[in-house]
């Protein structure tokens, strides 16, 4: 038991700011949809349909972060200071690339979004305003991730989390404002929001300006090659499953969005309703991916182990009570968004559906943070592609278009993407466990037989 606390103790230090974090943007992004979803299921819908795109959009920023964590984190293990200042100066190249390119591309697909979504012709105008208010400063939101990112890497996750819950509320309050005593609407959540990004943008560019680990030096921004591409190497991969991820999300999506308001408003809730439940496990990630890195860089293989033994265990027990949690208070969660009792007890049902799988989905997402700490991050990409497409997507072309199943189904096929990629990565995990402590017995008998 010492042995477990002595892992298991810097894991919930790192990881509590992070969770804590997630969990008062989840608890704004709750009200945020509460008080749009109190202007009926059509602004519940025009707010919606933007929600797979963000999360796409701040994936494939957050991928280029997590290179940029398990670079620098290696590096801090290695107590190589001047490759984790290098690093730095390309994390301000990724964020200038990153930010300018995506606000293009979104600018130029936001008045196409609705109809690609399938939306009604009556919600495609504020959806498609909506869409282009938040998009409109991601320059500020790729600081806001890739910084974030970077500073978590040098053991700083309490930053991050202040930073957030400023903005977080501060993007309540403009809520506020800009939906009922302003009377923008839907459309005003979009302004808020804008806000909010370029405060949280600003915010985190003096954290990552001041941070004592990271000794950033404008002399280091500038292109250089093997940092850069040592970064990439690990972000991209994480980049393309994310990709994968989202863009089958959409496409699944888009089998919803076709059926009647009320249904897609009930499946867009309960999806916002689950999120709280699977925080941990998202909020382990990248304390985990730190720790993993540090004993990498550090060549400590029994730390590596103990750190991923810890963090499963960790992360099983909790998502088991928030599982039960969820399953309980089904019901509850869906009203305190919307009172149209038709998408509560459709939405009621789906959160039950998926309520016993939250401990499969959270050990997901702690097995990519040691994935992504170890610089392994071609793998995760192969199980998201089965996963993700062979089981969600195909299993719900086939039940909505081809069966003409319900939403139920759709959850159902969902469940088993997530119960899939979890063996996926399980046993690979295993796999290289076991091929490690093959080479590591070859090795110490061989220095015996000399």
């Amino acid at each position: 038991m010492a042995k477990s606390g002595s892992y298991l103790r810097p894991l919930i230090l790192l990881s509590w700011p992070a969770v804590l974090e997630q969990f008062f943007g989840t608890v704004v992004q709750y009200v945020d949809t509460a008080m749009v979803g109190r202007l009926g299921a059509d602004a519940t819908a025009s707010v919606s349909l933007s929600s797979t795109y963000t999360w796409l959009i701040n994936s494939v920023m957050g991928a280029l972060g997590v290179g940029f964590l398990s670079y620098i984190a290696r590096s801090i293990g290695e107590k190589n200071e001047e490759r984790v200042r290098q690093a730095a100066g390309q994390a301000v190249l990724a964020v200038l690339a990153a930010g300018l390119l995506l606000t293009v591309a979104t600018l130029a697909i936001a008045p196409y979004m609705p109809v690609w979504m399938g939306a009604e012709e009556g919600i495609r105008r504020d959806a498609a305003l909506y869409f282009t208010c938040i998009n409109a400063p991601l320059l500020f939101r790729a600081a806001t991730l890739i910084f974030g990112a970077v500073i978590r890497a040098a053991g700083d996750t309490k930053t991050p989390m202040y930073i957030g819950v400023f903005v977080n509320l501060m993007n309540t309050g403009l809520n506020y404002l800009f939906i009922y005593r302003l009377g923008f609407g839907a459309v005003g959540a979009g302004y808020a929001s804008a806000a909010a990004f370029t405060a949280g943008g600003i915010l985190m560019t003096a954290a990552f300006v001041k941070n004592p680990v990271l000794k950033f030096r404008v002399s280091c921004v500038r292109p250089q090659k093997q940092v850069l591409g040592s970064c990439l190497k690990i972000g991209i991969p994480v980049m393309l499953t994310n990709i994968v991820s989202c863009s089958g999300y959409i496409v699944a999506t888009s089998f919803v969005s076709s059926m009647a308001t009320a249904v897609y408003a009930a499946h867009s809730i309960a999806i916002t309703a689950e999120t709280i439940f699977y925080i941990p496990g998202y909020g382990m990630q990248a304390s985990t991916a730190t720790l993993i890195g540090n004993a990498l860089g550090e060549r400590d293989v029994k730390k590596e182990r103990g750190t991923a033994k810890a963090a499963l265990f960790l992360i099983f027990s909790l998502m088991c009570v928030s599982g039960l949690l969820l399953f309980a208070g089904a019901k509850f969660m869906m009203s305190l968004f919307t009172n149209d009792r038709e998408v509560i007890k459709i939405g009621s049902r789906l959160l039950r559906i998926v309520a016993f799988t939250e401990p499969v989905f959270g050990s997901s997402a702690v097995m990519e943070g040691i994935y992504n700490g170890l610089g392994r991050t071609k793998y995760p990409l192969a199980a998201e592609l089965i996963s993700r497409w062979g089981v969600r997507i195909l299993g719900s072309f086939l039940c909505v278009r081809v069966w003409g199943m319900g939403i139920e189904a759709v959850w159902y096929c969902m469940i088993g993407d997530n119960i899939v990629k979890a063996l996926l990565l399980a046993g690979r995990l295993g796999i290289l466990d076991a091929r490690r402590r093959y080479e590591k017995s070859n090795k110490e008998t061989g220095s015996c037989e000399q």
